[in-house]
């Protein structure tokens, strides 16, 4: 441990520490009744923790909405314990002893990193900082200028600082780093200027060539990547990923170990490769189907939620209307009421307001109930439609799950016949070709091929009867996730509204209670 700790007592990040800045940093008002009350670390953007002799960060995990964090001035060895901060945009290291970049995973909303006067020899482990535009790692042990290729990978970045590093000693460390990275403004707080750029990239050119050529491989490779998982995630969404091709086919002979070693019998590669036709094609109608399902799924959800949205668009429409028509009308009564001159108008015309403001409440909430019962009625039209597409989905389904089976079931039975027809020209002594030893050892007797053949049909029959088992579970979850979302959010909003409504009549009673205070002597 260095020297420095024998006298500067190192702390670790504690929530007694993280309290203190925050009161520190709220010394208005606001920042004392904080003080008095608690404070929700939630609510809280930015935090300054420098110059506070920490060695360890902790004790951040409850600023999840940080925006910017300062932990420059300390002694901190190690990144770590950023994983919540997944809002920071700005982060400040500096003047630390941190030797490796690390912990930066999460951070992917970033935008200005400092590490400046540390201990790093090598910048890496960033590859998720890709809206980073300022970075600052000068006085640190960099030392090559191949550092300077990784951050190539940053597309945004327009200000670095490398100064202080030994690289910077290199002649050519100015246009190398320029002609990287084109998009630089400014260099060492220098702005590049569009002279030295084009001469660096010009110099450079034979080098940088084949970086772009790998970097638009390597981005072709990447987009292939992602857009195979975009339509994996698609499939999934259907219920029939992997069913467009040979993989459930494939899948059960992969822990069929007594199938490898039937393969050998004459006859059952070309019943195997027949039979593999026929089930690839029954799991590509199956596959095709899905995702007509899905596609009809998922237009019914639309219009649900578009009709949905056209009756409440109605309500909010009428209810403006009716509040209008009030405000309107009793405008004109609360002037009246300020400015007469007898008690009993006054107060005549205070009980005629208040009663119209009881006849809004009446009219406001009946209007509520009205489209509350027209959304049920919505929701249950929906209810049923759902559960005759998802019902009508499984019916075909499993039909077409049957034919798998009865495929094979006809293998199975055909593979039976080999085999017991090989058992009997093995102990003839007819077999056309010799078979390997492993082989041999199932042709003992009558029971032992039989056994090994029922096995691999059982493997079989279990691979499909799981993939559909999938299939239909998936589906019934789909179906119950929809109909408690569309229920859940019809609850909510009731509940939102008629609390609309309760606040708007307390502010209008409110109102009125202040009225009468102005009332005119009697």
């Amino acid at each position: 441990m260095s020297q420095l700790y024998n006298i500067i007592e190192p702390n670790v990040i504690s929530e007694e520490m993280v309290q203190k800045a925050v009161e520190e940093q709220s010394q208005d008002d606001a920042g004392q009744l904080a003080k008095r009350e608690g404070i929700n670390f939630k609510d809280i953007t930015e935090l300054q923790l420098s110059f506070r002799n920490i060695l360890q960060i902790d004790n951040l995990w409850q600023f999840e909405n940080l925006t910017k964090l300062q932990l420059d001035n300390n002694i901190i060895e190690k990144i770590e314990a950023l994983e919540s901060l997944v809002h920071l945009l700005w982060l400040d290291l500096s003047f630390n002893n941190i030797e490796v970049i690390e912990g930066l995973d999460t951070l992917v909303k970033l935008q200005d990193l400092s590490l400046y006067n540390n201990r790093i020899s090598k910048i890496e482990h960033m590859d998720a900082l890709q809206d980073l535009q300022i970075f600052s790692i000068g006085k640190n042990n960099l030392a090559t200028l191949e550092d300077v290729i990784y951050l190539r990978r940053f597309k945004n970045l327009r200000t670095l600082n490398l100064k202080g590093n030994p690289l910077c000693d290199n002649e050519q460390y100015a246009p190398f780093t320029v002609a990287h990275l084109p998009e630089l403004v400014y260099l060492d707080f220098k702005l590049v200027s569009d002279t030295m750029r084009e001469a660096a990239i010009l110099k450079y050119q034979y080098s940088t060539e084949p970086l772009k050529q790998m970097e638009a491989q390597a981005l072709a490779q990447l987009e292939e990547k992602q857009a195979k998982q975009n339509e994996l995630e698609y499939h999934e969404t259907a219920f029939v990923e992997y069913l467009n091709g040979s993989f459930l086919f494939e899948s059960m002979y992969e822990e069929d170990a007594e199938a490898a070693k039937m393969a050998y019998l004459p006859g059952v590669d070309d019943l195997l490769q027949a039979y593999r036709k026929e089930f690839v094609s029954v799991c590509e109608n199956l596959f095709n189907y899905g995702l007509k399902q899905y596609e009809k799924r998922e237009a019914e959800v639309s219009d649900f939620y578009e009709s949905l949205h056209e009756a409440l668009t109605a309500n909010q429409e009428q209810g403006r209307k009716i509040i209008l028509e009030f405000e309107n009308r009793n405008k004109r009564t609360l002037d009246e009421i300020q400015n007469v001159s007898s008690y009993d108008i006054a107060e005549s015309k205070l009980a005629e307001y208040n009663e119209d403001i009881l006849q809004l409440s009446e009219t406001l909430m009946t209007l509520e109930m009205q489209t509350a019962d027209q959304l049920e009625e919505l929701i249950k039209d929906f209810e049923r439609n759902i559960a005759v597409l998802v019902s009508t989905f499984i019916e075909n389904v499993q039909g077409m799950m049957a034919q798998c089976r009865d495929l094979e079931n006809h293998h199975h039975e055909k593979l039976l016949e080999i085999s017991i027809n090989t058992l009997e020209k093995s102990a003839k002594n007819e077999l056309d070709k010799d078979l390997p030893d492993n082989v041999r050892m199932l042709f003992v007797d009558k029971n032992t091929i039989v056994n090994a053949v029922n096995a691999s049909h059982d493997i079989h029959l279990l691979k499909i009867d799981n993939r559909e088992g999938d299939i239909l579970s998936n589906a019934h979850r789909w179906q119950a996730s929809v109909m408690e979302k569309a229920l859940q959010n019809e609850i909510d909003r009731n509940r939102n509204r008629v609390k609309e409504i309760i606040q708007y009549i307390d502010h209008l009673q409110e109102e009125l209670e202040n009225t009468e205070t102005l009332k005119p002597p009697e």
